[in-house]
């Protein structure tokens, strides 16, 4: 079991959840996900992290799947313009690479905002830690574990 993954399954059990965490074929696109999990692509939560231009920070946006980030409304939140994070730094602040970044159980716990689509569902999917895993939880509880303000920052994706 690799790192990430073991520091996601820690955060779920000291939060005093036991995890269903699941292997799916590759799963890096939140449609890709959906048809792996049979469910609603927007019941896929998609970790994006952007790099705030001011503060140098990694910012996470956990985003339902059929959704994009409108920079302009996460600007607004995070106070400072955005801009696409590298590897490095999301690696760096999160522990995780991009494909896997899960909500929670970063090493540096970000800045984080919660996509209010998410909330419709009783369940949600996200990256496990690995672009191979994934876990299910309640949306309330991945807002809260992930420490995320719940927010209007998004649009519908244009590829779908």
């Amino acid at each position: 079991m690799s790192k990430s993954l073991k520091r996601v399954r820690a955060t779920l059990e000291a939060a005093g959840v036991t995890p269903e965490i699941r292997e799916t074929a590759l799963a890096r696109t939140a449609v890709d996900a959906a048809t792996a999990l049979d469910c609603a692509v927007d019941q896929i939560a998609k970790s994006i992290v952007l790099r705030g231009e001011n503060s140098g920070a990694a910012l996470l946006f956990i985003t339902a799947g059929a959704q994009q980030v409108d920079l302009e409304q996460a600007a607004a939140l995070a106070g400072e313009p955005l801009a696409k994070a590298d590897a490095a730094l999301i690696r760096a602040q999160t522990g995780f690479a991009i494909g896997g970044v899960a909500p929670l159980g970063h090493i540096t716990p970000p800045r984080a905002w919660f996509d209010r689509n998410l909330l419709q569902f009783p369940l949600v999917w996200a990256a496990a830690g690995t672009p191979h895993h994934v876990f299910c939880l309640q949306p309330q509880k991945m807002a809260q574990l992930s420490g995320a303000q719940v927010a209007d920052f998004t649009v519908a994706s244009e590829i779908m």
